[in-house]
């Protein structure tokens, strides 16, 4: 049986819409460039082989994040990774300084609250779907997040010069939060 590759036009549409989100999420899985890269590529590579038929574009996008985590996971797990040395951190583009800084201690975070953070506030997914893309349960993300806003609390409060609390920013438009 001969297996049939997408056509050009799907790959470059589905590059264009959810490429940015894939590179985010590897970006800030993996915390190095090159390493995001190559999972972005993989990520493409795989969608551009598999084939699942896609019942809309949430679906085409979750499937994407989940296959961008598995292939975070696999080359985090390769032995080439754990020799290779850490050549530079992945920094949020500047902002504003209170942005920046938020990123910054979220990069601090161990990589299953990154995730949790990521996909909660930059991505807007609510937490049951965050559970179904990790394939954890809704508490364990819950409880992710809960850890990760509490060790951000304390990163940040002891970074600032005023004192001040920094919020964390408010979910993406379009998904409403769930607790």
């Amino acid at each position: 049986m001969e297996h049939v590759l997408r056509t050009d036009a799907f790959l470059s549409e589905a590059m264009a819409a959810h490429g940015d989100a894939v590179y985010r999420l590897a970006l800030c899985r993996m915390q190095r460039v090159q390493d995001a890269e190559d999972v972005y590529q993989e990520v493409f590579l795989r969608l551009l082989r598999d084939p699942t038929k896609f019942d809309g574009d949430g679906h085409l996008k979750a499937w994407l994040l989940r296959v961008t985590l598995n292939c975070c996971h696999s080359l985090w797990r390769s032995p080439w990774q754990r020799r290779a040395p850490l050549v530079d951190q992945a920094v949020p583009p500047p902002q504003d300084e209170q942005t920046a800084a938020l990123w910054e201690a979220v990069a601090a975070l161990s990589p299953h609250q990154r995730t949790a953070v990521h996909l909660y506030y930059a991505e807007g997914y609510r937490t049951e779907e965050i559970a179904q893309l990790t394939g954890c349960s809704a508490a364990t993300v819950r409880t992710r997040l809960h850890r990760a806003r509490t060790a951000l609390k304390g990163l940040l409060e002891g970074g600032t010069d005023d004192g001040q609390e920094e919020p964390l920013p408010q979910p993406a438009a379009g998904h409403s939060p769930a607790r």
